[in-house]
């Protein structure tokens, strides 16, 4: 990208390019263990540049820009957003490098698709972190209420009203640091977030790179294979697993409890919000270190 940075890369897979950063080569690492690392919901690869630096002694790591985020292709149909495809698209990702064997560290719905990828390719995940990973079981779901007057999860009503278009990145820096929840994230992180999750347009502003429709049809819909189908794909999980939380989340602490009773081991709390990865870079790195190093 500049020298010190990722490479970018893309591959075609199920019809779609999909993109990827590659770390290697700018870490000057050779032969550590590679590390697959997978974005939140409205997110990109790129969000983990910072944490990079503070973890290339120890792993080379690729990230890939799940369908319809980053510079991967845009994705707004439900049936082409479920967490088995995007899964899919990882692992397309990580044999067009010639990597056989790697941890996953998942965030969010990153850590769904960490939890499919690990379920569909068993042999080839040393090790896997999730961080407050959406995979609900459908008990729970229900318990919830997940059912929202007028159709559509709050979120996706949120997702819907983003602002897509602004006049230039230092704009959208200081309107998103400036109020939850992106406030709380290390300041280096925000800036990774939005040089690469928005795109340059034509007449000089920006846009976001992943589509306000696309955001929404992943949290709202019921009927791609989502939170709760993933859920049941952690029986199928074979590699070491580590489950953290954050305590100030707002989701519910149940869903990770029960996440680590299947993949056999305690939940972990680290002071934060869902976010907690991305807010203190230095710890970032040290629960990445502990969990998969």
């Amino acid at each position: 990208m500049n020298g010190t940075g990722p490479s970018g890369g893309c591959i075609e897979h199920d019809g779609l390019e999909i993109a990827y950063l590659d770390w290697r080569t700018a870490a000057g690492a050779t032969h550590h263990e590679p590390l697959v690392v997978l974005h939140p919901t409205g997110f990109c690869a790129g969000v983990f540049d910072p944490l990079v630096p503070l973890v290339g002694g120890t792993f080379e790591v690729i990230g890939v820009d799940l369908r319809g985020h980053g510079a991967s292709q845009t994705v707004i149909a439900v049936d082409q957003l479920g967490n088995d495809q995007m899964a899919l698209d990882v692992l397309a990702v990580v044999d067009h490098l010639g990597i056989d064997r790697f941890c996953l560290l998942g965030v969010s719905l990153g850590g769904g698709i960490a939890i499919e990828v690990a379920a569909a390719a068993p042999g080839r995940v040393a090790s896997m972190m999730l961080c407050e990973a959406i995979a609900i079981d459908s008990g729970t779901r229900e318990a919830h209420h997940f059912a929202y007057e007028g159709g559509e999860h709050p979120l996706a009503v949120a997702a819907r009203r983003r602002r897509p278009v602004w006049p230039d990145r230092t704009t959208v820096v200081e309107s998103y640091g400036s109020r939850p929840p992106l406030s709380i994230l290390a300041p280096e992180v925000l800036d990774a977030y939005v040089r690469w999750g928005f795109v340059d347009t034509p007449d000089g502003q920006v846009e976001l790179a992943c589509a306000p429709d696309t955001e929404a049809n992943i949290f709202g819909s019921a009927e791609r294979h989502g939170p709760t189908s993933t859920f049941e794909r952690l029986a199928d999980v074979t590699c070491p697993a580590s489950v953290l939380a954050g305590t100030d989340t707002n989701l519910e602490r149940q869903w990770f409890e029960a996440q680590a009773r299947l993949l056999d081991t305690e939940l972990v709390l680290v002071d934060g919000s869902h976010f907690f990865l991305f807010e203190d870079l230095d710890r970032g790195a040290s629960l990445i270190l502990k969990h998969l190093g």
